[in-house]
């Protein structure tokens, strides 16, 4: 006898919603952890690769143009010899810090249960 398969009671999210949104800003490889580093303040490209091992500069670039063009990052050329160039959060990113901490937290408490 074949279970009877019950509706989901929760409402569907509407196309285009702010979850949706939300979660496409982080779905990059790497985004969350460049957000996260940012958090403390302005950063340049090299103290990024050093926060964050794993990744390459590659991807790190992409990850920063890619967080640029959404708002989420903002790149500042500084008038040095040579020029160097800080990365830092908008307000936008700075929105999404709480979402990340809050997700921090609960990854600690699954590693607990481990």
């Amino acid at each position: 006898m074949a279970l009877k398969v019950k509706k989901n009671k929760s409402p569907e999210p509407p196309i285009g919603c702010d979850l949706t949104e939300c979660m496409a800003m982080l779905a990059g490889a790497w985004a969350p952890n460049v957000i996260w580093h940012l958090r403390a303040g302005p950063r340049r490209f090299n103290e990024l690769r050093i926060d964050i091992p794993p990744i390459s500069a590659k991807v790190l670039s992409a990850r920063l143009k890619d967080l640029q063009s959404r708002g989420v990052v903002k790149r500042q050329v500084k008038p040095t010899s040579p020029p160097s160039v800080e990365y830092q959060l908008s307000e936008l990113g700075k929105e999404l810090v709480p979402a990340l901490e809050a997700i921090v937290t609960v990854g600690h408490k699954l590693k607990e249960r481990t």
